[in-house]
């Protein structure tokens, strides 16, 4: 018997809770309209989508850390060519950042 009400106790919780989940954003959607800029994707073909995301990829290139010193890392590099049967890979790259900042060399964060 407790059980019993126990349990019918949690199904009503569990309706509330799913109604007032469910049901909000239906309710806020109704109340606000979305309303699509001329410019957005919505109403673009897939082929100009696919040039409007390339484009903003090119612009919005991440910084990655770019070696000050070109001569000395291109040295370290060709050492780590030899020195490693597997290039690149993790071992080698570690190396390579490892020995150049030992050399002096230094990184600043850019593009090439």
């Amino acid at each position: 018997m407790i059980r019993q009400a126990k349990a019918q106790k949690y199904k009503q919780f569990v309706q509330r809770y799913i109604l007032q989940k469910l049901l909000r954003p239906i309710k806020q959607r109704n109340q606000r309209p979305l309303r699509l800029k001329s410019s957005s994707f919505a109403t673009r073909s897939p082929a100009t989508k696919e040039k409007a995301m390339a484009a903003r990829r090119r612009k919005v290139a991440k910084k990655k850390p770019v070696p000050t010193n070109k001569k000395l890392y291109a040295r370290v590099k060709a050492q780590a060519k030899r020195k490693f049967a597997v290039y690149p890979s993790a071992y080698a790259n570690g190396w390579l950042v490892k020995t150049y900042k030992a050399k002096g060399g230094k990184y600043r964060m850019g593009t090439k």
